[in-house]
């Protein structure tokens, strides 16, 4: 079982991820968008921890919208909409949970991913975030279903949303900023793909600690 204490510290510890990372994710950026998913990611989530006290007494599902709304409202670019959509779908396929089941987990991933690639309308191939949650959360249902325990789910999935992470440097961008520099966006790391695996490499860390 993942407690809410669980998901509070996740959010913490990607709180405190981003915040590290995040002239590497801005450096990443510079090279295909504008030069600001790290700064925008660490103001969302400095937003996000100012905010987290007046919900903690609340159910997971309640807490994860919450920090949705957040990054709505606090951060730029893309990022915001994206990653507050993922929040959002993720507190609302947990709505009243005050612990989740292996198969609540993978229902908030899911969910998570099916809001970003309706919200960004973008498939794996194109360089953004979906190249790295979209084998991530195909692993960790293959591997539930096989029968593994959370923590070696978790394992999986990070490391199958590194992969995908990785796989995006050699590809052509087709969607937001990075698209408009065509061919010259290939030999570059996707700065989405990369927050997203920290999403995954954050929750695998504080859950199977």
């Amino acid at each position: 079982m993942v407690t809410k204490q669980d998901v509070l510290k996740w959010l913490h510890h990607y709180a405190e991820t981003l915040a590290e990372q995040k002239d590497y994710l801005t450096q990443l950026d510079a090279a295909i968008g504008d030069a600001d998913h790290g700064i925008n990611m660490d103001r969302g989530f400095q937003a996000v921890m100012a905010q987290l006290p007046s919900v903690e007494d609340k159910d997971i599902g309640a807490i994860l919208k919450k920090v949705g709304m957040v990054l709505v409202s606090t951060v730029g670019g893309a990022g915001g909409p994206l990653y507050g959509t993922l929040f959002l779908r993720m507190g609302m396929a947990v709505n009243g949970k005050e612990e989740l089941s292996t198969q609540d987990v993978l229902k908030m991933f899911e969910a998570a991913l099916e809001g970003v690639k309706q919200r960004g309308k973008a498939q794996v191939g194109d360089k953004t975030m979906v190249d790295a949650m979209t084998p991530a959360v195909e692993a960790l249902r293959k591997a539930l279903a096989a029968g593994d325990d959370l923590r070696t789910a978790l394992e999986k999935a990070t490391a199958a949303a590194e992969e995908g992470m990785k796989a995006t440097i050699p590809m052509v961008a087709r969607k937001g900023r990075a698209s408009y520099l065509g061919e010259r966006s290939a030999g570059h790391q996707d700065p989405g793909a990369t927050s997203t695996f920290y999403l995954f490499k954050c929750a695998m860390e504080v859950w199977c600690s």
